[in-house]
């Protein structure tokens, strides 16, 4: 992904929108590619819009997108189904799978195979306009998201009325209940317990996030945890989210000091299992969908996937179940 930064001088003295002030440059961005093409912008650290007025000492790094393809297509890719009626789509999503086009992966996602297993035509994409037409675009059905490397189920809508109720639902996650399931490396302190911090993307590096205090600023975050049972240093944990924010669980198992067993973010190489992939897999989902009597939730679960029982097979032949005592 294509990266600018720059630090504005001490000495500047103006009042000067961002993105005039980036075109200005000689090595610039043309304001019509910031508008279209940006991902990111962050100014001292922080996530900030084209419109921010910068001054003297910011410091502003963009990533942006280049070769932005002019349709999405639908591509003929398995997808396994949990449940489908003439609204909705849920699916369990395969590691690996992107959930929808963007910058690297602009074929082979969830959306591609979604247009294909519809009947959709290809979908023209906007270059140019209002950032969130643009992003609708490239996102159709799209209400809430699973990291690449998480598995399990994602709810889709099949058409804008649908799109806009569940949309509601995502915002509001009293009405809705999202449970996990992760192999972590690490024993917490405690057998079950909630965290609440706020997040902000980590300035040293745009591809992590951190945990900070609630008084920093930043999105607030809450995650529900549950040890299931310990094996050596290593947990089976549940896990419920009663917000939705990028890499959430794996920000705060790292903050619980059991980061998720195989993240190469958040996590050092494993010696026990070094080429283990991300051991995070979305299990439940329940949900109010559209046409169902108000209150009337349903419910969708996963069966576990085939690394978590090949993980557990090695935990089990090693180390002694341990359950954490309940606290008092």
């Amino acid at each position: 992904m294509p990266f600018f930064s720059t630090k504005i001088p001490d000495e500047y003295d103006k009042t000067e929108r961002l993105d005039k002030y980036i075109a200005s440059l000689p090595n610039g961005m043309n304001r019509s590619k910031l508008k279209s093409g940006v991902t990111n912008i962050l100014v001292n650290g922080k996530k900030q819009k084209v419109s921010y007025k910068v001054k003297a000492g910011d410091q502003i790094d963009i990533d942006w997108e280049e070769n932005i393809p002019d349709d999405i297509e639908p591509e003929d890719i398995p997808l396994d189904i949990i449940y489908e009626d003439e609204n909705v789509c849920v699916i369990n999503k395969k590691q690996g799978m992107v959930t929808h086009p963007a910058c690297g992966n602009w074929n082979g996602t969830l959306v591609n195979a979604l247009l294909f297993h519809w009947g959709r035509q290809k979908i023209p994409q906007l270059k140019e306009g209002k950032t969130s037409e643009i992003l609708e675009r490239r996102r159709p059905g799209i209400v809430h998201r699973l990291d690449k490397d998480t598995s399990g189920i994602i709810i889709t809508a099949k058409n804008r009325k649908s799109e806009e109720w569940l949309q509601s639902q995502f915002q509001n996650h009293k009405k809705i209940v999202k449970e996990y399931i992760a192999i972590c490396t690490g024993r917490p302190q405690h057998q079950h317990g909630i965290i609440k911090t706020n997040m902000i993307r980590d300035p040293k590096n745009r591809k992590r996030f951190r945990a900070v205090d609630l008084q920093t600023e930043g999105k607030f975050a809450k995650t529900y945890y549950s040890a299931i049972a310990c094996y050596g240093e290593y947990t089976l944990m549940r896990l419920r989210i009663a917000t939705g924010r990028t890499h959430q669980i794996r920000v705060h198992m790292k903050y619980l000091n059991c980061p998720v067993l195989g993240d190469k973010i958040y996590s050092k190489p494993d010696k026990l299992f070094p080429n283990v992939s991300l051991m995070l897999n979305a299990r439940m989902l329940k949900i109010e969908l559209p046409g169902n009597k108000e209150g009337e939730l349903s419910v969708f679960r996963t069966k576990t996937p085939e690394r978590f029982k090949d993980v557990m097979k090695v935990l089990h032949k090693k180390f002694p179940k341990t359950i954490l005592p309940k606290d008092r």
